[in-house]
């Protein structure tokens, strides 16, 4: 199953996820804010009113697909981490599994990083905050299971996760861009490793 068929299950969704397709298309093609609603109906074969019955507006359907692409990149990271017993293998599992699924979805990626900025100052910010929030308390609380020790856990924990994607996520970046060629699943053993040296934990 695609990222929308994990998200929207069933034939009663079938509308909604080939809105979402449309949407997600003219998005990375047009850029976000050059895209209308009628681009959006037009690549779905849909109507208007159609599209303001399921996402309110064009701000919704951003951030439907936004959150969409988010629940997908965290159920892989939750994989990975169910099989990581140290504070290491932690970090590890977060490179890991961001890197591979950027990898895996490159115009979802692609789109994800165009959006944040436009959902975080738009209408659902406030959802994209709180989601935000407990992706970091989960994470939190998973280094307290294993173990972290002090200097980890006594890092403001709103700065651990910039430590910890912020290289896979410029070197991401990058190859979305094209300015690199390499596919970031070449450097994923060295992203990782650099993300455990950048938190300074022995």
């Amino acid at each position: 199953m695609d990222i929308l068929e994990r998200s929207y299950p069933g034939r009663r969704a079938e509308l909604k996820r080939a809105i979402l397709r449309a949407g997600l298309e003219c998005f990375n093609a047009q850029g976000i804010e050059a895209t209308t609603i009628e681009m959006i109906r037009s690549g779905s074969d849909t109507s208007v009113g159609a599209i303001y019955h399921h996402f309110g507006n064009k701000e919704g359907l951003v951030a439907a697909l936004l959150f969409a692409a988010m629940e997908d990149q965290a159920s892989l990271r939750q994989q990975y981490l169910a099989t990581a017993q140290t504070p290491r293998d932690g970090v590890s599992a977060l490179v890991l599994s961001y890197v591979d699924w950027v990898a895996d979805q490159p115009e979802w990626a692609r789109y994800q990083f165009n959006a944040r900025f436009v959902v975080a100052n738009g209408p659902h910010k406030e959802e994209l905050v709180a989601r935000n929030r407990a992706r970091n308390q989960q994470l939190q609380e998973w280094f307290a299971r294993a173990g972290a020790g002090d200097k980890l856990t006594s890092l403001p924990y709103e700065l651990v996760p910039s430590l910890i994607i912020g290289p896979a996520e410029s070197y991401c970046r990058a190859w979305l861009s094209g300015r690199v060629a390499s596919s970031p699943r070449v450097y994923r053993e060295t992203l990782a490793e650099a993300a455990w040296r950048a938190l300074g934990v022995a």
